[in-house]
């Protein structure tokens, strides 16, 4: 078994002795100095407005999902509202399909994070339309309807972008009509490309 009491060593100073595992308070503290410097020079570099816009793209494009699969696990209309000045999505399970919200029937929201808003800011509008929501309105708020058998009331999308100035960062989302599958695209600086 291996000592651990201390020694004088040549300079008469105490030292540990031989197979003593651990650090000295000294060395932590230089490696915790190194760790900090170098992740104060990283930090800039990391990219937050891109990770909230794909938070944010992701959150809606599951709430979508989400709500077509309510819709044929149910047998009913759920309708997803867009509520642009308020930037956050409604969604209503229309178990009557009457298209109104009735005391009774399930009411969520999904509410976008702070600095994203809807729309595409610098970004080119894709074919879907220019936007923010491209689905018709009802009362000033857009909306899409997944029927029971999964479909959708009609083709269109969203765009979400930052509330940066100039920034070109932006998001988009595009329903399919006839599967009702919802798909996330970024804008790269040059083009749109499907995200993953």
């Amino acid at each position: 078994m291996a000592s651990t009491r201390r020694r004088p060593g040549p300079s008469g100073r105490q030292e540990r002795a031989r197979g003593q595992a651990g650090f000295s308070l000294l060395e932590v503290l230089i490696i915790v100095t190194l760790f900090s410097i170098l992740l104060g020079l990283a930090m800039p570099r990391v990219d937050v407005e891109a990770f909230r816009l794909n938070e944010a793209t992701r959150d809606v494009a599951a709430a979508l999902a989400r709500a077509q699969y309510r819709a044929l696990l149910h047998q009913y209309d759920v309708v997803v509202w867009f509520e642009v000045t308020q930037r956050r999505i409604r969604i209503h399970d229309d178990r009557n399909n009457d298209g109104l919200i009735q005391p009774g029937e399930p009411l969520s929201a999904v509410a976008l994070p702070d600095g994203v808003v809807f729309g595409h800011g610098s970004a080119p509008q894709r074919a879907m339309g220019p936007g923010p929501v491209t689905f018709r309105q009802r009362q000033g708020v857009p909306y899409v309807t997944f029927h029971r058998n999964g479909s959708a009331s009609e083709a269109g999308g969203l765009y979400q972008t930052s509330t940066r100035a100039g920034s070109a960062a932006a998001r988009a989302i595009e329903v399919e009509r006839a599967t009702g599958r919802a798909t996330w695209l970024f804008y790269d600086g040059s083009s749109w490309r499907e995200g993953s």
